[in-house]
């Protein structure tokens, strides 16, 4: 599209090439994810969809969940980045995540072409992520530490992996657990069944002291007017019962208890068909699309500021019309890091913003207010790209 001084492209289609087998993370220890294995994986599902790296224009590796908590994840993460393709790296907390995961299971379509408001519940391997989406917009995120691997057992029937949060549910649940305890399948089932308690408890009705504790975000605001629930995740599969395997943890009695619950009118709202369940985070991600345009680009010193990688981009919900407004441009700015789970002035990322109407000072002046304000004041050693 052809503007003043200036042109973008747009996306007219998309289409998906190949989708591998989804694969468990692979650990090293309860600190440290096995780097080797996890190559291995990649390597294999560029083998499968017969493709090199080098034929990979764009692409991301985003660290979720109870993988971003390991020690050596963001240095793994940086090394796919740089070895497997022309990769952004990202770290998606809990907001984020949310935000993906209600894009990719189809509930923001959902709350679009309905124009209901629609509550997503993504529950993962380590968390619980929740998103209010209306009109095909996510209004509000939070985050409960729920999730169906937080603890995993060994084929004799002993923890294998227990986290911090796997051992705290146990513990509401009545049991003192540690790695390496025997456990019987009905003590799993009533852990997992406090666990869909707490889940369903996070969305509806009173919460408890227990409940609240769970959060890692602040609560979401009134869900009275919300039209339908919609679930997402690993242990959605089991919820929809698209899947029946057991792979050694909570993932399945988890989803069981919850579907068992909704049944019998656990919540207010219906419970709507599925959209995509386990890959609805990576779906998520796959919607942004890379926007290129370089007419107007001017660099002062690019021996030093270019190339940058791994920036993190961020476009606020804020256009830039006739009149700025720089107190608005600052909030929708302090919003849109909060969504991203981003510290103000720590670190790099870059801003986008939608420019509309002809360039003047009066205007540039404004929108620079705008930023300044918005950004707060900026760390020793911040950059900002816009």
């Amino acid at each position: 599209m052809g503007e003043e001084l200036s042109s973008r492209y747009f996306v007219v289609s998309r289409e998906t090439l190949f989708q591998s087998p989804v694969a468990l993370t692979p650990y090293k220890s309860e600190e440290l994810i096995d780097e080797a294995a996890l190559a291995a994986i990649v390597d294999s599902a560029f083998a499968g969809a017969g493709l090199h790296p080098d034929d990979i224009d764009a692409g991301v590796v985003i660290l979720t969940g109870e993988a971003l908590r390991r020690e050596n994840a963001e240095a793994i993460a940086g090394l796919l980045a740089e070895q497997r393709g022309e990769f952004v790296c990202a770290s998606a907390g809990h907001h984020m995540e949310a935000m993906l995961a209600a894009y990719g299971s189809g509930a923001a379509r959902v709350s679009s072409d309905s124009g209901k408001l629609v509550l997503n519940v993504d529950i993962g391997g380590g968390t619980t992520k929740l998103a209010l989406v209306e009109r095909g917009k996510v209004i509000a995120t939070a985050a409960l530490h729920v999730g169906g691997r937080l603890l995993v057992v060994d084929g004799a029937g002993r923890i294998a992996r227990l986290d911090p949060a796997g051992k705290r549910l146990a513990e509401l649940a009545g049991f003192r657990w540690s790695r390496g305890d025997a456990v019987d399948r009905a003590a799993m089932e009533r852990v997992a069944g406090r666990m869909a308690e707490f889940i369903l408890a996070s969305v509806a009705g009173p919460k408890s002291d227990d409940v609240r504790a769970l959060f890692l975000t602040e609560l979401l605001p009134d869900l009275s007017r919300v039209d339908g629930v919609m679930f997402s995740g690993g242990v959605a599969e089991y919820v929809y019962g698209r899947e029946a395997r057991d792979f050694g943890d909570l993932g399945l009695l988890l989803g069981t208890a919850l579907r068992a619950k909704l049944d019998s009118g656990a919540l207010p709202w219906p419970l709507l068909p599925p959209g995509e369940c386990i890959r609805a985070t990576a779906l998520g991600a796959s919607e942004y699309s890379v926007q290129l345009s370089g007419n107007t680009v001017y660099i002062s010193d690019p021996g030093t500021l270019l190339p940058k990688r791994n920036l993190q981009v961020l476009q606020p919900a804020y256009s830039c019309g006739e009149r700025i407004d720089p107190d608005a441009l600052a909030q929708a700015i302090r919003s849109h890091f909060k969504a991203f789970d981003l510290v103000e002035g720590e670190g790099e990322a870059a801003l986008a913003l939608r420019w509309r109407e002809r360039l003047s000072y009066e205007r540039i002046a404004a929108l620079a207010r705008g930023i300044r304000r918005g950004l707060g004041r900026p760390s020793q050693g911040a950059s900002l790209y816009t």
